[in-house]
């Protein structure tokens, strides 16, 4: 299930010009109040810039940011993140439990209404998932249901998820993500996406916000649903509206000027940072669930498996060598201006279980690299250096930072005579093909998850038939894996997760080094900042006020 699901998202959440969750939030915004004059909105409405697109307001046929971001303010959720918080609870859900191995029971609140007056129940609740599957759209997050059997719903207020695999823990974190929003069935059509504009003129919302102006990827227009009853409580402003932009160059302008509130997604790490040098403002930073990380193919990175001079032990040896040289820090300074922090880890920071073992094992001891060590590794394994090493990266999908990003990374690897990087650049249609076809001996991926779990990070990943496909292969591994999956007690279940990265960090199928950060730049008159930079990795406007 992760591995496909891994792989799709792969591909929708790793593109953007940053790849980072960002808020600016401009002082001295305008007082007009909706935006119908120059400056920003007033205490009673926010204005909010993106880049980020729109595919469509049908949950069944979005599985993208810019999707996902309205859907979380105007669609109520069975399963959802407290602010600051990366582990759900019930939303609009009294209560959510295994009832079986394979049955996961919701009890969803009574007397819920939609926006328009239909009566919500546990039939919209059936039919939002069995239409997700029925339909599975090219751009849709079906493949995020692939544990799902069907849905039962005994009475108004109950569904029964059964499941095909037993004790998924992970399962109510699936029930908060783009697969989870539930819609209206009294006008959502079963088998079909439903038209943007036949749901807004239904009004045929339940969450936080309805939308009461919509133009797609121009302007969406929102008002507090004020018979919202989920977790996270009413909006905080009344009104918001979000403007889209094609260029990020004007939407630092509009910042700066003040007629944008809010911008969200994405800035170039070279704007942020000259906006921060604006006294005026605030900078806040949370945990981003975006990371970095060079992939090592097993057969053919040096000394691989299918190498004329084949040896495990050299080819750990390199691969160690390569974790003990770089300088994390020093490409989140020098290339990313602080929008990434260093990433020591295979799980990021901010999620239940996430620990740092590389930071321990490797390089200086204390996140700096080590030349010394690095020479000393592949001494002892009989390594001759220089290692001749071909690294890849994509020239187009992780953004116009890649080309610094790698070219440090060679500086770092080679400045001690210990490597010599051919550096190579593939565009990315290509680039995704070479790589599960043994082409690339280490290469350049980027992952942002489908739902802040430390599983999204290990599953695909190191599990058997992940989605690297780079002929790496560890049961032990592959055992605790399957075994923290159906793990119900959350202590053990940590556990599990903590041991899995310390075995990881021993066999570097991976070498992450780079996390993306959430950042808000905001003026002192806005708060809920910090909480829609919450480890959930969601941003949700209803935390924003003004005033």
């Amino acid at each position: 299930m992760s591995a496909i699901r891994g792989s799709r998202r792969l591909l929708a959440g790793a593109a953007g010009t940053a790849a980072l969750a960002l808020v600016l939030t401009a002082c001295g915004g305008g007082s007009g109040g909706s935006g119908d004059g120059d400056g920003g909105g007033s205490a009673e409405s926010l204005i909010v810039g993106t880049t980020d697109k729109v595919t469509s307001l049908d949950p069944a046929g979005a599985y993208d940011n810019g999707s996902l971001t309205v859907a979380l303010q105007v669609y109520p959720f069975l399963m959802n993140n407290p602010y600051g918080s990366s582990d759900v609870k019930p939303d609009i859900a009294e209560s959510a439990e295994f009832t079986s191995p394979t049955e996961y029971t919701v009890k969803i609140k009574p007397g819920l209404k939609w926006a328009n007056g239909h009566d919500l129940t546990s039939s919209d609740v059936k039919f939002s998932f069995d239409r997700v599957l029925k339909i599975k759209a090219d751009n849709g997050p079906w493949s995020l249901l692939a544990n799902l059997d069907s849905v039962e719903t005994p009475d108004d207020t109950t569904a029964v998820f059964h499941l095909k695999n037993p004790d998924d823990q992970t399962f109510p974190q699936v029930l908060s993500t783009s697969a989870g929003p539930i819609v209206d069935e009294e006008v959502f059509s079963p088998d079909e996406l439903t038209p943007d504009q036949e749901i807004v003129d239904a009004n045929a919302f339940a969450g936080q916000y309805t939308i009461t102006g919509y133009k797609l990827n121009e302007l969406v227009s929102y008002e507090a649903y004020d018979g919202y009853q989920g977790l996270n409580g009413p909006a905080k402003t009344p009104k918001i509206n979000v403007k889209y932009f094609t260029d990020a160059s004007n939407l630092k302008l509009e910042v700066q000027d003040g007629s944008v509130d809010v911008a969200f997604r994405s800035l170039s790490p070279t704007d942020i940072e000259d906006l921060g040098k604006d006294d005026s403002v605030q900078v806040v930073k949370g945990p981003g669930g975006e990371i970095r990380y060079i992939t090592f193919n097993f057969n053919t990175q040096p000394y691989g498996t299918k190498q004329p001079d084949a040896d495990p032990k050299k080819a750990l040896a390199v691969r160690q060598a390569v974790a003990d040289l770089i300088d994390r820090q020093a490409i989140a300074d020098q290339v990313y201006k602080g929008t990434y922090s260093p990433l020591y880890s295979f799980v990021p920071d901010g999620l239940t279980g996430a620990t740092q073992p590389l930071k321990e094992l490797y390089g200086d001891g204390q996140g700096g690299p080590d030349a010394a060590k690095a020479k000393k590794t592949l001494e002892d394994a009989g390594v001759t250096t220089p290692v001749e090493l071909d690294l890849q990266y994509s020239n187009d999908h992780y953004g116009p930072s890649s080309g610094d990003e790698y070219a440090l990374l060679k500086d770092q690897l080679e400045s001690d005579g210990l490597f010599k990087v051919n550096l190579q650049t593939t565009e990315w249609v290509q680039y995704s093909k070479d790589r599960v076809e043994d082409k690339y001996p280490a290469y350049q991926l980027g992952w942002f998850p489908d739902y802040s779990d430390a599983d999204n990070y290990l599953t695909p990943f190191f599990a058997e038939g992940n989605f690297l496909d780079n002929n790496y292969s560890n049961p032990a591994v592959d055992k605790l894996i399957k075994q923290q999956t159906s793990t119900a007690d959350a202590d053990e279940r940590t556990q599990l997760i903590e041991q899995i990265q310390a075995d990881e960090a021993k066999d570097l199928s991976t070498v992450p080094y780079l996390q993306g950060d959430q950042i808000a730049i905001a003026g002192k008159d806005v708060t809920g900042v910090k909480d829609t930079l919450d480890a959930s990795f969601k941003f949700r406007y209803a935390a924003l006020a003004k005033g």
